[in-house]
């Protein structure tokens, strides 16, 4: 179960401002009529609906889409979305929505309590992964993600939503033991950021319905809520009339609409309530300042205005505009991108746009991140390059670059249409519901595009833009960070009005280059090329070295993934420079030899490549997904990033003005507390696990990483995976005039033996870590030594004992004591470091529940130690494992994992082929001695995060 905050991001702060609300009175009363089923988005528009879906509505008002599609193949999404969430809760009801979500999986007329989850999991779905729910402001939705597509468990399935729309018991000792956990997910997700969302709502939308109905309610209602209250809203909201049913995925929709009248159809239909406005938002808002100040806040100016809400029909003439608006303001944060990449720029991040609040409103924002005391500079920076724009419009090549992006995205989701996936299928239909977005076919949008893109110019995106967009003549101004600007309000409004004179000018017509990097030698001779009888992955060699495996796949059509490994990673770090390779994830920023990062996005625009790497324990990685047309395009730029890293200063500088940001919120949570703090706790001090001190961080340069990686780079073995649908022998020709024409490299990646040695703290026993957020949040970290994963089978059963300690944890820490919200093991058994590997339990808690909590994972940990656990939860907890392995290689990501290192990780394939097997023979007695192995008392090492006491 998840609760839908709606924290925003940079990106998204600069586009809408998230679902506000209106007045706060209780919504009006029923009609004494059923009210008719809202209409779908698809009746009163002109864009052609794609007809693979189908729509239906039952005589008692629920409606229902069904769609067939096998990607991935014999599984389905199942979603029961209820029209309302915490806009809907009167002023005593504040939370109650949220909370009967989670009374949904306790107790129905034909599943007692408890139940529910177990059901799900002998069939196979693991709870949180395939199991779930969420509340938000509009909308509470069920999640059941079917891992087969037999009929039976589709029946299970639409019999639990119907008891959840319709039969829940809500008894009062369920209510009263359920209590606990809501309100200790509450308490988890109460952070700096939240808190901040709610003072930026308020700022800006003052009286607005949703500024006091955040779907986690208030611990007054959720305290006091009684079965009858809950059960209140339940009647109220939970009709026919107010309920979509969404089932996409591998099955005859003639047989889900079936299925779905056999459950539904007798569901009694009852009065529709009216809807409550999640208003006001006033448009003359105007010249209001705020200051908000949190030390775990990163500095950030927020220039916004209110405008009205001009909504309405899903229509050809309205996605026109809205392209266009688009265009413009992809130019205007193109333009704000290219000043946050400069060696020395004004802000670390900003953006424009402009988004709806909810279906009321709309707001225009202006986001500037600046380093801790240059908002100014920030916003003297940022606020002309929005004048500019709107003042001058745009070039020719702006708009191109622009349009080159947006046709790609429509041409490539033509050409995949045919294997899009179940999930995004599904949203899809949620957007139809809730947005009134037709969904239709990728090629008719494409058509759609081609017919309009000659009619895309600077003067017609400059008009969509200036009617989209407030002027912000006369704007609400928000600061946030950890100090307050000096001056105050005063001192915003000056340099506000000063970055408004700055002089602007026409923007500078600038033409892109033309890739640098298509030549690389003649290309590489291929020495080996074999097909392993395992898994029909075809596996080559080159003359240089480079290794290429590949596997052709139809699971997504036109799409192609890969994972480039280079020899390296992690285990060139060492105690005496354990942050050797630190910069490498950054390397990209600093664009490559003949091109800048920024003269990369123009160069590419329209091209589906990407240039990134990461640090992996033993190798660098350089991954993703482009198309069977771009992927010689993809190799020549991996290729080059490998060969000529530009090393440019201003990848430094955007590292750098991360750093003081970091540090200062690194303790803001007890989850980043301890994340910050365990390696160095389970390690003692071991500099290569434990975080560096920050002015180690400021010391690491450009230079220092080539000094590093400069010989990996020419000389280290590559091996590269590529999955998915393509041209064998083409794919060959491209990776031999890239990667196999390069000098001769090793053959094997080093095994670095002396640097896979990790160790696991002799000092047993209880530690502490200081927090700095909520007073009441503390976080219990157990950890016990294991070993490698080297014997699959001993993996194999830690998994399984992971399995069973989380359903024995959150049985006995959520259901029976409501002491937390998520307690969770996990087993990590390490492939890199020999003989090191950890099983872990964690559960976050309130203060004063420590020592409950401290005994009760004790007492689980002592019942699995000393009887086995019955065959019923070895049962579930196996099941889901059984479904993943069968659905394994459904996906071109699935494929990959094997793919990508099968010349020299050849063994791992063998695993894949022997694991399933393993689960199956795993018995109750294998799970009691592995406890009695490895979660030995006395030999864990227990972390408490605890707050901050004031002087700490």
């Amino acid at each position: 179960m998840n609760f839908r905050y709606l924290l925003l991001p940079l990106a998204l702060l600069a586009a809408p401002l998230p679902g506000l609300a209106q007045d706060a009175a209780p919504p009006p009363p029923a009609t004494d009529v059923v009210a008719p089923a809202p209409a779908w988005g698809f009746e009163d528009s002109d864009i052609p609906l794609d007809p693979a879906w189908r729509f239906g509505t039952l005589p008692n008002g629920m409606r229902y889409i069904i769609r067939h599609n096998a990607t991935p193949a014999g599984t389905a999404l199942v979603r029961l979305q209820i029209g309302s969430g915490s806009l809907e809760e009167t002023d005593s009801e504040r939370g109650l929505a949220h909370f009967l979500e989670h009374m949904a999986f306790n107790g129905s007329k034909r599943v007692p309590e408890g139940e529910m989850v177990k059901l799900l999991e002998r069939e196979g779905l693991a709870f949180g992964a395939d199991t779930n729910a969420s509340t938000g402001y509009e909308t509470t939705t069920y999640k059941l993600d079917l891992p087969r597509n037999s009929p039976e468990l589709l029946d299970i399935a639409l019999m639990l939503m119907r008891e959840t729309a319709s039969e829940l018991t809500i008894a009062q000792d369920a209510v009263d033991r359920e209590r606990g956990v809501v309100l200790a997910e509450r308490r988890d997700r109460r952070n700096f950021q939240l808190e901040d969302y709610e003072d930026r709502s308020r700022f800006l939308t003052p009286g607005a319905r949703y500024v006091d109905r955040l779907p986690i309610g208030t611990l007054d209602v959720l305290d006091k809520a009684s079965a009858e209250d809950i059960r209140g809203y339940y009647a109220r909201e939970y009709v026919p009339a107010n309920t979509v049913l969404i089932v996409v995925g591998d099955y005859d929709p003639a047989l889900v609409e079936a299925a779905i009248k056999k459950h539904f159809a007798s569901w009694q239909a009852a009065p529709l309530a009216a809807k409550p406005s999640p208003g006001p938002v006033d448009p003359a808002a105007s010249g209001g300042f705020d200051i908000y100040l949190d030390p775990a806040l990163s500095e950030r100016v927020q220039v916004a205005q209110n405008v009205a809400w001009d909504g309405g029909a899903d229509t050809a003439a309205r996605r026109r505009q809205t392209l266009l608006s688009r265009i413009g303001y992809g130019i205007i944060n193109r333009r704000l991108d290219t000043l946050a990449r400069s060696e020395d720029p004004p802000f670390r991040g900003a953006g424009f746009g402009t988004g709806d609040i909810f279906k009321v409103g709309r707001t225009t924002n202006l986001v500037i991140d600046t380093q801790d005391g240059d908002w100014q500079r920030g916003l003297l920076a940022a606020v002309p390059v929005w004048r500019q724009a709107l003042t001058y419009g745009f070039t020719e090549a702006e708009v191109a670059e622009q349009l080159a992006q947006i046709r790609t995205a429509q041409e490539n989701a033509a050409a995949a249409e045919a294997t899009r996936s179940n999930a995004s299928l599904e949203d899809d239909a949620e957007a139809l519901v809730n947005d009134g977005t037709v969904p239709s076919t990728a090629r008719s949008s494409l058509a759609r595009f081609n017919a309009f893109a000659p009619y895309i110019t600077p003067a017609t995106v400059l008009a969509a833009l200036r009617s989209d967009a407030a002027a912000l003549d006369r704007p609400l101004v928000r600061f946030r960070g950890r100090t307050a600007p000096e001056g105050g309000e005063a001192a915003l409004a000056a340099a506000l009005q000063q970055a408004q004179a700055v002089p602007i000018a026409p923007p500078e017509a600038k033409s892109a280059a033309q890739f640098g990097y298509t030549d690389f030698g003649p290309a590489g001779q291929v020495v080996s090329d074999r097909v392993d009888p395992r898994l029909g992955i075809r596996e080559i060699r080159f003359a240089n070295g480079v290794r290429l495996n590949l596997k052709r796949t139809k699971l997504q059509e036109d799409r192609v993934s890969f994972r480039l490994s280079l020899d390296g990673g992690n285990l060139l770090n060492t105690t005496q420079n354990p942050l050797a390779t630190a910069l490498v994830p950054v390397l990209p920023a600093g664009g490559l030899g003949k091109h800048s990062e920024d003269e990369l996005q123009s160069i590419l625009a329209g091209r589906s490549v990407s240039l990134s790497i990461a640090n992996g324990d033993d190798a660098f990685t350089m991954a993703g997904t482009t198309t069977p047309r771009d992927l010689g395009l993809q190799l020549e730029l991996m290729t080059a990033g490998l060969t000529d890293p530009g090393y440019r200063h201003a990848g430094e500088v955007r590292f750098q003005r991360s750093i003081d940001n970091f540090f200062a919120s690194k303790d803001a949570t007890p989850g980043s507390a301890l994340g910050n703090a365990i390696g160095g706790i389970l390690s003692d001090n071991d500099p290569r696990f434990t975080l560096a001190p920050k002015a180690d961080f400021q010391a690491l340069s450009f230079a220092g990483l080539r000094d590093a990686i400069a010989d990996r780079l020419a000389h280290g073995a590559i091996e590269i995976g590529i999955v998915g649908d393509f041209d064998e022998d083409q794919v060959i020709a491209q990776v031999a005039r890239t990667l196999g024409a390069l000098p001769a490299r090793e053959a094997e990646f080093e095994p670095r033996e002396d640097a896979r040695q990790r160790g696991f703290t002799a000092q047993r026993g209880q530690r502490v870590v200081r927090h700095d957020g909520e007073a009441n949040q503390a976080l219990l970290y157990y950890v016990w030594p294991t070993t490698d994963d080297s014997d699959l089978a001993l993996k194999v059963k830690l998994e399984l004992l992971e399995r069973v300690v989380q359903l024995e944890l959150t049985d006995e820490l959520r259901e029976k004591l409501g002491k937390a919200y998520s307690p969770s093991a996990s087993n990590s058994m390490s492939p890199t470091w020999r003989g090191y590997g950890t099983f872990a339990i964690a559960a976050s808690v309130d203060v004063g529940d420590v020592g409950p909590t401290e005994q009760a994972i004790a007492s689980a940990i002592a019942t699995l130690r000393g009887t086995p656990v019955d065959a019923d939860t070895l049962e579930r907890a196996r099941r889901p494992l059984l479904e993943n392995y069968d659905n394994a290689l459904k996906t071109n990501s699935g494929w990959l994992s094997l793919v990508d290192r099968a010349q020299s990780q050849s063994e791992r394939i063998d695993r894949f082929l022997t694991i399933k097997a393993l689960y199956q023979q795993v018995t109750p007695d294998d799970i009691e001695a592995m406890a009695q192995q490895y979660l030995t008392p006395g030999e864990e090492v227990e972390v408490q995060v605890l707050p901050r006491a004031n002087g700490e």
